[in-house]
């Protein structure tokens, strides 16, 4: 059951200044998150989805305190994170975590499975030596590992194991959000099953939110309770996640939908318009006009609202089918 709003973003932007020539003249801005509004409640996963370079990490990041936005602002627990100093800033480091994508580049390879999974516990000061190592039998046990692992190296072991070290480093300090940056991406098909499945146990044991970053709709469909489309910064669709795939009015979302591998075809995975690779940097109007078949003038020359389209349901379209 989902309970009350753990985190809340209001109108979050982060841009980037564009500089050229030798005294680094601003000639532009890069608008990686621009005016992003979602919230997370306390036990749910909301997935969050787009394209590459879409800004799905930049806000991960922003939301993590990992960086300082442009404007709006991330609340949790009714605090701005941005305010936070001193103890309270270290009390939120704690409750909210990164897993990022790559579970070898984000373990440190000179240090022991026992050492990865304690840093946390020893920086923090949670547990003496000997309950730190009933706590790390206890963490290897929650996700799936045996205990003669921990003299071993990350090189030793498998990318889904890496993976689980990386989630059982985590948990160590009994976070309450868990931001998780594409991290199935790089494991077979058979272990991302694996890895979802851990994630569902640990929410329902520990009461867990998460935000669930993924290129994939199909894996996210399978996990989060809700999905919010990303394009260009800008969030184009949101909704649960089986009023999503039943009734998607974004023409961006239908086109991830189609590229899911098990339902797509020759026919129709196929968008009208110009290539990503193609698309100018709009200044202003629908930062989707250019791939959008049904593309009016309006579309080219006003910004959408997120709008409701349904209970639950936003969208940030002109035309939504």
């Amino acid at each position: 059951m989902i309970m009350a709003d753990l985190l809340e973003v209001k109108n979050l932007t982060k841009y980037y200044p564009v500089e050229k020539g030798v005294f680094k003249q601003s000639v532009g801005t890069v608008k990686a998150i621009d005016g992003v509004d979602f919230s997370i409640a306390v036990k749910e996963t909301l997935g969050l989805v787009g394209e590459s370079g879409c800004g799905k990490t930049t806000c991960g990041r922003l939301i993590a305190n990992l960086l300082p936005p442009t404007g709006g602002q991330v609340l949790f627990d009714d605090e701005d994170i941005y305010s936070l100093r001193g103890k309270h800033l270290t009390a939120f480091r704690k409750k909210v975590q990164v897993l990022f994508q790559d579970p070898f580049s984000s373990l440190d390879p000179r240090q022991s499975i026992y050492d990865i999974i304690t840093e946390p516990i020893r920086i923090h000061r949670l547990h003496n030596k000997k309950d730190t190592r009933t706590k790390v039998e206890e963490l290897l046990g929650l996700v799936g590992l045996p205990n003669d692992i921990v003299n071993g190296y990350p090189h030793q072991l498998s990318g889904g194991q890496r993976q689980r070290i990386g989630l059982a480093r985590i948990l160590s300090l009994n976070p309450r959000l868990i931001i998780a940056d594409e991290p199935v991406s790089s494991l077979d098909i058979s272990i991302q099953a694996q890895i979802i499945n851990l994630f569902k146990d640990l929410q329902q044991k520990y009461d867990l939110s998460y935000l669930f970053i993924s290129h994939d709709l199909g894996v996210v469909k399978h996990i989060a309770h809700r999905i919010a489309v990303m394009y260009r910064g800008k969030i184009m669709e949101l909704a649960d996640s089986e009023e999503l795939f039943a009734r998607p009015f974004h023409p961006y979302t239908k086109m991830l939908i189609q590229s899911i591998p098990s339902i797509r075809t020759r026919k129709n995975a196929v968008l009208a318009g110009l290539e990503k690779d193609e698309l100018p940097v709009p200044v202003k109007g629908c930062a989707f006009y250019a791939r959008c078949a049904k593309a009016e003038d309006r579309c080219r020359e006003m910004v959408p609202i997120l709008e409701p389209k349904g209970e639950k349901h936003f969208v940030c379209c002109w035309n939504p089918e």
